[in-house]
């Protein structure tokens, strides 16, 4: 026998799911409180009759309705639906330790049946259930739909859940029927589930990038696969293009690990007074965003995790972090999913003294050496 031998067959063929809490901040808040979940529902700084300065946290499905979304000011959240007596919105500030212990539960559920479990998120998780269902597709449905069960019993939430042999393919799936869907994608289908799919759907396509592909007149998904990685390289870059045709075969990462990678890239800005108004720190990370995924470009490496840190006057200090399905250097990307998390965890009414941006878990060239700094201004 000559030659590599090919791997074994599980190691070829992973089962992995990605399970998805349903608008979880809105859902524990209603859980909490004993509101009516078709009530639009906006957690987040004081909207002071839509005089607020402050940001929306998030909302709920109803909320979302009239285009209301994390990192949104307040004021225009309540010009889109006000709260009474003026509307049916209902403005709260948010209730910090109830996330983390619905968290913890729900984890807790989620972590027995899987051979490798990663917490991307408060609100997500990936799990390798390859070993635990043998390898069998049905099987990994049937579990899906004990940990929905189990999960609404025992912690009174519902959540959504991908399967798929990919991290971002299961991630993808879990979007398809929400809320509290189920969806399986077997490795055989991956060209059919692409066909006609917006290329706004996959993560890391960020909306410069798909501007950039419509302009060309391409779309969707399987219009820029069908171009070939050739001639897509040379539209969209060759990394870009190696990526999406890999995203599509379904041959892009299949690891699921609790360890996060020590390297990183980060940059901070201390505020020279402590700032009350959340929408200019907002925009200080935006910036810190740009800096440091510039300086990932520059280096020749990608990145999987986000943390944003968040310190308050008298030093107390949170990092706050969620990782993707796959090694990113989008600006775009990042800069949404930095706002979500800075507008999920920052504490409304508390002054703030440093924001920071980290981009972790790196994909570095094994041919090229990079310097990693931890700026602070």
């Amino acid at each position: 026998m000559s030659g590599e031998q090919a791997p074994p067959a599980n190691e070829q063929e992973r089962i992995l799911i990605h399970c998805d809490l349903d608008a979880f901040f809105a859902s524990v808040e209603i859980l909490h409180r004993d509101l009516d979940p078709e009530r639009p529902l906006i957690i987040g700084s004081d909207p002071k009759g839509g005089r607020g300065r402050g940001i929306v946290s998030t909302c709920n499905y109803a909320a979302r309705t009239y285009g209301i979304r994390s990192a949104m000011p307040i004021g225009e959240a309540w010009r889109r639906c006000p709260g009474a007596p003026f509307g049916p919105g209902h403005y709260i500030n948010g209730t910090r330790g109830l996330y983390s212990r619905a968290s913890r539960k729900v984890m807790a559920v989620l972590r027995k049946p899987a051979e490798h479990f990663e917490k991307a998120g408060i609100d997500e998780a990936y799990l390798d259930v390859t070993k635990a269902v043998d390898g069998d597709w049905d099987a990994a449905y049937a579990l899906c739909r004990t940990l929905q069960e189990s999960i609404e019993s025992e912690v009174g939430l519902t959540a959504s859940f991908g399967i798929a042999p990919t991290r971002i393919l299961a991630k993808m799936s879990s979007e398809i029927n929400k809320p509290k869907g189920i969806f399986r994608l077997l490795p055989d289908e991956t060209l059919d589930f692409f066909t006609e799919r917006s290329l706004r759907d996959v993560p890391g396509i960020g909306p410069k990038r798909a501007t950039q592909l419509a302009e060309w007149g391409f779309n969707t998904v399987d219009e820029a696969y069908e171009i070939g990685e050739i001639a897509l390289g040379r539209i969209a870059g060759d990394r870009f293009a190696s990526w999406l045709i890999r995203v599509v075969d379904g041959t892009t990462s299949r690891e699921v690990s609790p360890l996060r990678s020590r390297k990183s890239i980060g940059k901070e800005n201390t505020f020279s007074n402590d700032q009350n108004d959340q929408e200019r720190v907002l925009e200080h990370l935006k910036h810190l965003v740009q800096h440091v995924m510039g300086k990932a470009k520059e280096i020749g490496v990608s990145g999987r995790l986000c943390e944003v840190k968040i310190r308050y006057t008298g030093f107390e200090t949170h990092t706050h972090g969620r990782s993707i399905p796959v090694a990113m250097d989008d600006i775009d990307v990042f800069s949404r999913l930095a706002e979500r998390l800075f507008a999920l965890n920052v504490e409304h009414g508390r002054p703030i003294r440093l924001i920071g941006f980290r981009l972790g878990q790196l994909d570095m060239p094994s041919t090229r050496q990079a310097k990693l700094l931890l700026e602070e201004e």
